[in-house]
């Protein structure tokens, strides 16, 4: 859960049940909201609503829901008032996490955010205690990648790229993302998005790895919650 197989990972387990596809759809909703009405309704112009549309289409979402989530945003249609909120933490082995989500209702999400890392011997941070720790980074993953596929991505402007379980991992910088994304054609691109990746990823004993990666699951599912990043390793 340290960045890069954030996103992919809720994917597959709100993706694969019906029952859950509501709440998949709020979530990517809420983020196509805030960044309509950070940047305006023209994704074009607004990589953070381009990216979040990437996401409302890659779980399915209907264009018609998009569209409404899109004029929340630009303020063309009414809804409840929508805030982000960003959530410092602490969890097993000194890991630690940010966690963000999308709420109507700040009190709640906090209260829920607080049991949940209870029960998994977590606790909230104090604001900037945590952040200090994680960089902001474009991360593509693409799936059967070659090596024609990671020279095009230096070429366009890649930091970085690592093989990890067959798949190939390329860092940006937040500006870069959709230049290199762009540049890798015919690619099998599993997901492309800004993520808060640790500095120093944290290597845990196996008893306790397993107790942060149910931490970083509970807190996935989480209904306000739309991201979380860890510094595991």
């Amino acid at each position: 859960m340290s960045g890069h197989s954030k996103w992919s990972t809720i994917k597959r387990k709100k993706g694969a049940a019906d029952a859950k596809r509501g709440a998949i759809f709020t979530k990517v909703a809420n983020m196509i909201t805030i960044a309509a009405r950070e940047g305006g309704g023209d994704p074009d112009g607004n990589p953070k609503l381009a990216l979040a549309i990437e996401k409302a289409r890659g779980v399915n979402m209907p264009k018609d829901n998009i569209e409404r989530a899109v004029k929340r945003g630009t303020g063309e249609i009414g809804g409840d008032t929508i805030e982000e909120m960003n959530i410092e933490a602490y969890g097993p082995g000194g890991s630690a996490f940010i966690i963000k989500a999308i709420t109507d209702n700040k009190n709640r999400t906090i209260s829920e955010i607080r049991n949940i890392l209870a029960k998994h011997d977590g606790k909230v941070a104090e604001t900037g205690s945590v952040a200090y720790q994680f960089d902001a980074r474009g991360v593509i993953i693409v799936n059967n990648p070659s090596d024609e596929l990671e020279l095009a991505a230096i070429d366009a402007g890649a930091s970085d790229t690592t093989t990890k379980e067959g798949n190939l991992i390329i860092t940006t910088t937040p500006a870069d993302l959709k230049k290199v994304k762009e540049s890798l054609q015919n690619a099998t691109i599993e997901s492309a998005e800004t993520e808060l990746v640790p500095q120093n990823p944290l290597d845990l004993a196996a008893a306790e790895k397993t107790k942060t990666e149910k931490l970083a699951e509970a807190l996935a599912e989480q209904d306000d919650v739309n991201e979380v990043f860890s510094n595991l390793a």
